[in-house]
């Protein structure tokens, strides 16, 4: 699916009187209402960093990115816009959004630390060979995590301190992760 239909399966879910598993729990429509309402704000206000937007337009060989994701997922909220953003930058990169708990289960063969986490994005080449992998969250993000794990926090403390760090950081710590991969990344050159 494409970011459009990944939209209307947002507004598909909400007006559903009554949605399918998982979204028959309160909890992830809820999470699923406030990721659509983030993921609004991003698309008006995101700012791609120009140093990434140099080396996407730098890329010169077809790539096709997949982009793992659910919409009850807060982190991809705060995520997918970018990457979409990303892959408008250069005619070179066609992308594809699969959802993590549908079918082909493609998160089976990206588990980060043994766990299905999202979003992933996995670039790939032209005769469909890994460039790389990112996911699921900048390190500054899984940092702020990980600590707020070892210290016991419960999941809504954790939930809100992730939201803080994100509006923080505005997408920076996120070009700059894909900055240093598109740089290194050899169909740039």
């Amino acid at each position: 699916m494409d970011y459009i239909e990944y939209k209307r399966l947002f507004d598909s879910i909400l007006e559903d009187p009554a949605p399918a598993f998982p979204y028959d729990d309160d909890m992830y429509l809820d999470y699923t209402k406030l990721n659509r309402s983030r993921m609004k704000r991003w698309d008006k206000q995101l700012v791609l960093d120009e140093r990434l937007v140099f080396y996407l337009k730098k890329i010169t060989s077809p790539q096709h990115w997949i982009i793992i994701t659910e919409p009850w997922c807060g982190d991809a909220a705060h995520i997918v816009p970018f990457l979409i953003r990303m892959a408008e930058q250069n005619e070179q990169v066609t992308y594809d959004m699969q959802l993590r708990d549908s079918e082909p289960f493609l998160i089976e063969s990206y588990l980060t630390k043994g766990t299905k986490s999202i979003p992933k994005l996995i670039a790939r080449d032209e005769n469909g060979r890994d460039i790389f992998t990112w996911g699921p969250r900048p390190k500054g993000a899984q940092e702020l995590l990980d600590k707020m794990k070892a210290g016991n926090a419960d999941f809504e403390t954790i939930k809100i301190a992730l939201q803080n760090w994100y509006n923080d950081d505005k997408g920076v710590s996120l070009c700059r992760e894909l900055t240093e991969l598109f740089k290194t990344d050899d169909t740039n050159k």
